[in-house]
């Protein structure tokens, strides 16, 4: 499904947040407060847009050193290589195919680990989770943004709708795949509460946690710290 969304991807995570989603990936950067001296390690890079933000920095922060972006769909990492050819970053990132669940890196290598929508696409979250630890250095950051049902009715309601039934027209239209923009509430609606997801977090070997909501709580920025 996802190889074969992979062409519009951008274009459609562009355009069905008007654009905020840049800026989540900008405040999750910010988040790891990189020095320019880190690697990081970017799961589900998708079209590493993530990994992208990391290497650039924010906010006038430096960027990391070097990111290593894993996903498991090859024609997402096709597209993201050409972004990186295109922006000359392919010394600075690194793609590789592999599942978020057997990370292919060995143990407390890394200086932050970062997730942008796809923890939820990983069908064993808690397995993730205990391998994004395993890979972190101790004391290593973690940053994850991920969508959830906001918990004020009004908004919570204009959300459903534009999910429910904006959203997936809109995908369809443009990405001509019938079931991946069907796919996406099913898959918010059916992941963790941001209270579950953190506990999943801190059973993992994670510290210092804490879930920020963005934009009146439709998505989450997580963070944490190796213990």
């Amino acid at each position: 499904m996802f190889d074969a969304i992979a062409a519009r991807y951008d274009l459609l995570n562009h355009l069905l947040s008007a654009g905020i989603d840049r800026r989540w990936r900008k405040l999750a950067i910010r988040s790891l407060h990189l020095t320019g001296r880190e690697t990081v390690l970017d799961v589900c890079t998708g079209t590493a847009d993530l990994a992208i933000a990391a290497v650039d920095g924010a906010n006038g922060s430096h960027g990391a050193r070097r990111v290593l972006g894993v996903d498991f769909a090859r024609e997402m990492l096709r597209i993201a290589a050409d972004k990186l050819r295109r922006g000359r970053l392919e010394n600075r990132v690194r793609l590789a195919r592999g599942d978020a669940t057997r990370i292919p890196a060995p143990a407390s290598v890394f200086d932050a680990v970062t997730v942008a929508f796809g923890i939820r696409n990983v069908e064993d979250t808690a397995a993730a989770c205990r391998e994004m630890c395993r890979v972190l250095k101790p004391g290593g950051r973690l940053a994850v943004l991920e969508f959830a049902i906001p918990s004020m009715p009004l908004i919570r309601r204009v959300y459903l709708w534009y999910f429910d039934q904006v959203l997936p027209r809109i995908g369809r239209l443009v990405s001509r795949h019938n079931a991946a923009y069907g796919y996406l509430p099913a898959s918010v609606g059916a992941f963790s509460t941001p209270d579950e997801f953190v506990k999943i977090l801190r059973q993992s070997g994670f510290t210092e946690i804490a879930a920020v909501p963005l934009t009146l709580g439709i998505v989450f920025l997580y963070t944490g710290r190796k213990g």
